[in-house]
């Protein structure tokens, strides 16, 4: 796409000679057969055209004709209306000011000095920012993006644990009741030598358990309580909320992120994810929120070996029992609880020494709890279940994912789910597979070839960057800007987006950069004077 004359398509780099030099120039064809020859050293002058949806065929523009300049015009005005909406975000952010918590007191470092992992220069950073943006006077709104395994939760128990010394209490809102459960034994076994107050809601406690909990809280007698969305039901309330620490935002629905957005106000919020969801991302890549990257691996870990192939039941045994033989366990994965069990009789058909269990999100709380903490505890072999251990299982001793119908997935759900093994020294292996024969839709095979390419540690924001360029950044604000972003490309959409903000910020708008080509040109034909003349 050529900012000034619009969508066309690259047709490869041709030679062409002019005054006796040939250079490369790239070919760009256009509506009616017209072409446009640009200098290979002028690539910057074109983007690669991104829109939110990736099997629609984009029209191409007229060279010299009026649409494109229509096109702009037309974007740019709604951009202005958005670019309203978002310094108003920013200034309302300047305005308010929120709780200003002290310095590190003595109990924080002890505290701090207990963790029993080496932490990554990332980490460090990222606990850094994040408690000097709590000790500031603005409201903390920072997204933590990092790999799974990679000490995103380390940071967040840092954080809790600065606020509770304020009498602050503290929500951790996690997507799922195996999350919750996962993270309230870790953040009670980190906190157990501290007289701090931690409890969970879920639907792994009973209605009398939950009633206690929630009367605790209005009085302040919970420090940190971590639960899924039943923590953002009308009959919570709190005494003195001053953090909140949403895992995996992308992973709750609509109407639950408007109840979070109500629950914010004036409170400091953190932000965990693998890797986020476009809008979040796009909104921290403009500014609107701070984001540390934790891109530097633990000690130990390997890259997962990734492979992307049509659905083969001998594979499937092969995988299986390599990773039984290393005394090692398999998650198998199949989204449809319809015939789960049928699934889970076929597995243990192809492997029958071992033992093989399945679980899903429809099971009653108690035989849901039992089956999990067999598979934590290693008395099931292989567990096959349904997408609700895409977040939350850290099982070092699961290293073999197998993925059924990876095609009907998204690639963040794709990178979450490989995430869930790898989580030791050992080499663990992800089969993505589809059924056999079938005819990929675009769309996913784009998805399941980035996650195939992105098999190096850390590769979580470079997922979620990809995602936001297969699907767009959605709607920022809920304005819906989504068909203009169709209309000119996301590159050339977001960069109208920063100069409308900085024109409403009543900032000057950025200096055209200046750039100096040279040309080769031919000095056969010159003749140069054999003296200066004065």
């Amino acid at each position: 796409m050529h900012e000034s004359h619009g969508l066309g398509i690259y047709r490869g780099i041709e030679k062409i000679e002019m005054d006796r030099v040939t250079r490369d120039y790239m070919k760009i064809e256009y509506a009616g057969g017209s072409n446009l020859y640009v200098l290979a050293t002028q690539l910057d002058t074109l983007q690669k055209y991104a829109s939110g949806e990736a099997a629609k065929v984009p029209k191409l523009n007229k060279i010299g004709g009026q649409e494109w300049n229509k096109t702009k015009t037309r974007v740019r005005h709604a951009v202005k209306n958005i670019a309203q909406d978002l310094v108003k975000l920013y200034a309302e952010r300047q305005a308010s000011s929120g709780y200003q918590f002290g310095k590190d007191t003595i109990w924080q470092k002890e505290f701090e000095e207990l963790f029993p992992f080496e932490e990554t220069d990332d980490q460090l950073a990222a606990i850094e920012a994040t408690k000097a943006d709590m000790e500031s006077k603005k409201i903390m709104d920072r997204l933590i993006c990092g790999d799974v395994g990679y000490g995103k939760t380390e940071v967040a128990i840092r954080a809790a644990f600065k606020a509770v010394q304020e009498s602050k209490q503290v929500v951790y809102l996690v997507p799922t009741t195996i999350l919750a459960q996962q993270h309230y034994n870790t953040i009670r076994e980190r906190l157990g030598d501290y007289p701090i107050n931690v409890e969970m809601m879920s639907r792994f406690r009973t209605a009398a358990q939950q009633k206690k909990t929630i009367e605790k809280l209005k009085r302040g007698e919970v420090d940190i309580v971590i639960g899924t969305h039943r923590l953002l039901s009308k009959d919570v309330s709190f005494k003195d909320l001053g953090l909140l620490i949403v895992d995996e935002e992308q992973r709750f629905g609509v109407t639950h992120k408007e109840k979070i957005k109500q629950m914010k106000g004036d409170v400091d919020v953190l932000t965990l994810s693998a890797t986020p969801i476009p809008r979040t991302l796009h909104m921290s890549l403009v500014g609107i929120r701070d984001m540390s990257v934790l891109e530097e691996p633990p000690v130990d870990r390997l890259p997962i070996q990734t492979f992307v192939m049509e659905h083969s039941g001998e594979i499937i045994r092969e995988a299986i029992n390599r990773e039984l033989v290393r005394g090692g366990q398999v998650y198998y994965v199949y989204n449809r609880v319809r015939n789960i069990d049928e699934v889970a009789m076929e597995i243990a058909r192809l492997v029958p020494d071992a033992n093989v269990a399945f679980a899903h999100g429809q099971m009653s709380e108690r035989e849901l709890e039992r089956i999990m903490m067999s598979f934590i505890q290693g008395e099931i072999d292989v567990l096959i279940a349904t997408t609700i251990i895409e977040t939350g299982l850290d099982i070092s001793n699961v290293n073999t994912i197998i993925i059924d119908n990876a095609d009907q997935m998204g690639l963040s759900q794709l990178y979450q789910l490989r995430g869930r093994v790898g989580r030791s020294n050992r080499t663990a292996y992800a089969f993505l597979m589809y059924k056999k024969d079938k005819i990929l839709r675009e769309v996913a095979e784009k998805r399941l070839a980035a996650i195939r390419e992105y098999t190096d540690l850390g590769s979580g924001i470079k997922v979620a960057m990809r995602d936001l360029e297969i699907r767009g950044a959605g709607n920022l604000l809920g304005a819906a800007q989504s068909g203009h972003m169709e209309a000119v490309g996301y590159e050339l959409y977001c960069k109208m987006l920063s100069e409308a903000v900085r024109t409403m910020k009543g900032e000057r708008p950025e200096r055209e950069e200046m750039e100096t080509n040279i040309d080769p040109v031919s000095y056969t034909h010159l003749t140069l004077p054999t003296k200066l003349e004065v």
